[in-house]
């Protein structure tokens, strides 16, 4: 499951769009990330014909599994690193810049740990 981070950008665009608006298209994905519906175009046809997609006849746009999973990895981690970043003091905005980093590079041990440190302090509240 080794992808770039821009087709995991465009996935996870597509699960947050989804939670939001419950359907997807292309211009809602070129709206959220702020790229031009032809990038958009090109993205999704890649995405599509790698399985990690589905277009309908009406340019709805589903996750297939894979698709689903690298999409709910990279949420995860977006949200889970913002939140600590925040609660560490950094402001919301650079949070989820940073966030929006870090979410592509950091290892699984890495994460996974910072994961069990966040669950334990909440824990002990």
């Amino acid at each position: 499951m080794n992808i770039h981070e821009s087709a995991e950008n465009y996935l996870e665009a597509i699960l947050v769009i989804r939670k939001e608006k419950g359907s997807v298209r292309s211009i809602d994905i070129a709206n959220h990330l702020g790229f031009s519906k032809p990038s958009v175009s090109v993205a999704m046809k890649n995405l599509r014909e790698n399985g990690y997609i589905t277009i309908d006849q009406s340019g709805l746009i589903s996750l297939e599994a894979p698709g689903l999973k690298i999409a709910e990895k990279i949420y995860e981690r977006h949200t889970l690193l913002s939140d600590w970043l925040i609660f560490l003091g950094v402001s919301p905005k650079v949070a989820a810049e940073d966030a929006c980093r870090i979410e592509h590079v950091i290892s699984e041990e890495s994460f996974d740990a910072i994961k069990k440190h966040v669950k334990t302090k909440n824990g002990s509240k």
